[in-house]
């Protein structure tokens, strides 16, 4: 048998799945039909879940659904007995349990007190005083493969899941892999289903992808780096803050092409207030 070609079957296998509860968050995901989609059997497949991606379904589904839960929190007004329905939890208090559980603290003080909060205060501060630090940075071009993403770019976790399990099968895959985003639309302007992105994975040296995965590049000039702690939810804020404050202060003009961003740590293993994304604003 070959050893190579196994894993990389299980391994799209399982993305099928993370796809999956990527697109029934807010429903009930029972495991027997995991097991389905996953063309596995329902004693064994999540024990190799867990050994492939070093987590539980259990663990994935929360925080799966809690990412979620954060974009609306940051971004938007809704009740949090309605941001729990969307994401899954038949109530508030259940949504509120498990949201404590992982982020520290409750839905409604996170909506009130958390990154993203400092950020849009930050609009009202001068450059100098905000307290938030953009390097310049002559960027080089980076080939990369990847997956289109129509709609929120909080779900964008699914195309780059697709990308990976492609990756791997492909013979792409590397664990010292950069993980990278390109954003088309501007999400204050443009309806949410129509949003343009792709997640992209960098390729080794001569690497040639094949379909479904569309080799793209990134970088190649001198680029506005923010550096970003926090949950990805609150990145909109921070987006805000390095338009509305450091670029019209700066002296630079943006540069006829998207904005991207990198991210530095694996959301499996990494507490959410540890996550850490550079977003790139290329200039002119």
């Amino acid at each position: 048998m070959n050893k190579s070609h196994s894993w990389t079957d299980y391994q799209e296998r399982l993305s099928r799945v993370t796809a999956y509860i990527h697109d029934h968050l807010a429903e009930e995901l029972d495991l027997n039909r995991l097991a389905q989609v996953a063309h596995l059997s329902a004693f064994h497949w999540h024990r190799v879940y867990q050994a492939l991606y070093g987590e539980t379904i259990a663990a994935t589904v929360r925080r799966l659904r809690l990412h979620r839960g954060t974009g609306y929190l940051a971004n938007t007004s809704l009740p949090v007995a309605q941001v729990a329905r969307k994401c899954g939890y038949p109530n508030a208090q259940s949504f509120t349990r498990a949201f404590s559980g992982l982020y520290g603290t409750s839905p409604t003080r996170y909506r009130a007190e958390g990154s993203h909060v400092a950020f849009l205060q930050g609009q009202m501060q001068p450059v100098a005083t905000a307290g938030y630090t953009v390097e310049l940075r002559q960027v080089p071009q980076e080939q990369l493969a990847g997956i289109s993403h129509r709609g929120s770019y909080m779900q964008i976790g699914k195309a780059f899941e697709m990308a990976y399990a492609r990756m791997a099968a492909q013979g792409l895959a590397r664990p010292d892999m950069r993980w990278m985003a390109v954003y088309y639309d501007d999400p204050f302007a443009v309806p949410e289903a129509q949003l343009q992105s792709r997640a992209g994975l960098s390729l080794p040296a001569g690497g040639a992808p094949q379909p479904p995965l569309e080799p793209f590049t990134l970088g190649g000039g001198l680029c506005a780096v923010l550096r970003h702690q926090g949950p990805y939810a609150t990145m909109r804020a921070a987006y805000q803050w390095l338009y509305g404050q450091w670029l019209v202060q700066s002296g630079f003009e943006a540069a006829d092409s998207p904005v991207f961003e990198e991210y530095l740590n694996n959301p499996r293993d990494t507490p959410p207030a540890q996550l850490l994304s550079d977003i790139y604003l290329p200039l002119a």
